[in-house]
């Protein structure tokens, strides 16, 4: 593992710093947003504003490489995401920083692209696995991270904004000084989503709920907490467990969902975020309560990503997968737009602990239909079935196109 990583150290070390700065602009956007006293219908058109953006440029972003290169995108992309952050100071307007979020957004999503074809250039078929997980802890540490450093400095002046900002300028210098050109990219057309319902509805379907249940998570997170009175502190703790769970519960699921029927795992682990989301409502604002329900509801949603590509792959031939793959991206994050929208209106009229209930709602929603499938075609044969794909639901189409390689590759080699 360590020749493994000897080649791509300075991209990894890139990526946590990138993601530090990008986690901390997260969290941040609910504290500062709850001092200046946006409402939460407010906040959450911010939130959705970040996977606007993040939407257009998954697109857009790889005409850019094509034409220009590499390089020159990841440092255009590196400059304006520095300077979006170091400008929500500026001025307190929930419109100024939703255009902000929608900059931000597209930089960051551009980013990903560039330095997951890097990654994925310097993979080789025995190491791409290896180099795929690699990437992906180093994100949840960042984000992770990042949440510690929020505790360092005052919401309430431009400090943190100012320090995360610094922290994603600086992230450039190891990846560009130390990376070779890569070549050109060509990411799949997404398949028509009309296509990919009939390939597999429930892949379809839940991947959409569950950009929701992952924007709401990642974004309203620190409102809520603002609004139930936590501290600064309290609510960093709160957001680093949804990702902390992530991190624990990935490779448990992970080792599941190789042994058995993923529609069963995946309605046990949708049912899993449903019961602690009803913790988390049910709990009247305790923090351990809280803690847990962040823990177990943060911790089974990206599993279940990596759960619906595989699964929905498992339903399709070979040389339709890189197609699915960015549909099923593409749906994510038309979710991702949606949820936050639908639960800052429902905290806006039944409260801040709406924010569980629709959580929790969604959640059950996704273990529903994922039964009643169950009942609707008869389960795939797990010795016939793709290996698990260990991606992240922030990953671009170029990471997910990989890892689906890398599980094609090594059902073969069964």
């Amino acid at each position: 593992m360590i020749k493994v990583l000897s080649g791509v150290w300075a991209l990894l070390l890139g990526i946590v710093l990138i993601m530090l700065g990008n986690g901390m602009h997260f969290t941040l956007i609910g504290l500062r947003g709850g001092i200046e006293g946006f409402s939460p219908a407010a906040l959450a058109i911010v939130t959705s504003g970040y996977f606007m953006g993040f939407l257009s440029g998954a697109r857009l972003t790889p005409l850019l490489i094509r034409r220009v290169g590499h390089v020159r995108v990841f440092a255009a992309l590196g400059s304006f995401m520095s300077a979006g952050l170091i400008a929500f100071p500026l001025l307190a307007d929930p419109w100024f920083w939703t255009i902000l979020r929608i900059v931000i957004g597209f930089c960051m999503s551009g980013i990903y692209v560039a330095a997951e074809s890097w990654l994925n250039n310097a993979a080789t078929n025995d190491t791409r696995g290896k180099l795929l997980s690699a990437y992906m802890i180093a994100q949840t540490l960042g984000i992770i991270g990042a949440q510690g450093l929020l505790t360092l400095g005052d919401a309430g002046t431009s400090v943190l904004f100012i320090a995360a900002s610094i922290l994603v300028s600086v992230s450039f210098a190891p990846i560009l000084l130390s990376v070779a050109p890569a070549p050109a990219i060509a990411v799949a057309r997404p398949m028509p989503l009309r296509a990919l319902f009939s390939g597999s509805p429930l892949g379809t379907v839940g991947i959409f709920l569950l950009g929701s249940v992952y924007a709401t998570q990642s974004g309203m997170g620190a409102v809520f907490g603002t609004q139930i009175g936590l501290t600064a502190n309290e609510i960093a703790l709160f957001i680093a467990m949804l990702f902390a769970g992530a991190l624990v519960l990935q490779y448990p699921i992970g080792w599941l969902s190789d042994q058995m029927d993923r529609r069963k795992l995946i309605f046990g682990a949708a049912a899993l975020g449903a019961a602690s989301c009803t913790i988390g409502w049910m709990t009247g604002g305790g923090l351990i309560p809280l803690i847990a329900a962040a823990f177990f509801a943060g911790g089974v949603t990206t599993p279940l990503y990596a759960l619906f590509l595989a699964y929905t792959n498992d339903s399709l031939a070979a040389e339709d997968m890189p197609a699915a793959s960015g549909g099923l991206v593409f749906t994510f994050g038309l979710g991702a737009i949606i949820g936050p929208l639908v639960t800052g209106f429902a905290m806006e009229t039944l409260g801040p602990y709406a924010f569980w209930l629709v959580l929790g709602v969604t959640f059950a929603a996704i273990a529903g239909y994922a039964l009643y499938r169950m009942t609707q075609r008869a389960p795939v044969a797990v010795d016939k079935t793709e290996s698990y794909l260990n991606v992240l639901p922030s990953s671009s189409t170029v990471a997910v196109e990989a890892a689906v390689e890398w599980a094609e590759a090594t059902a073969q080699s069964k």
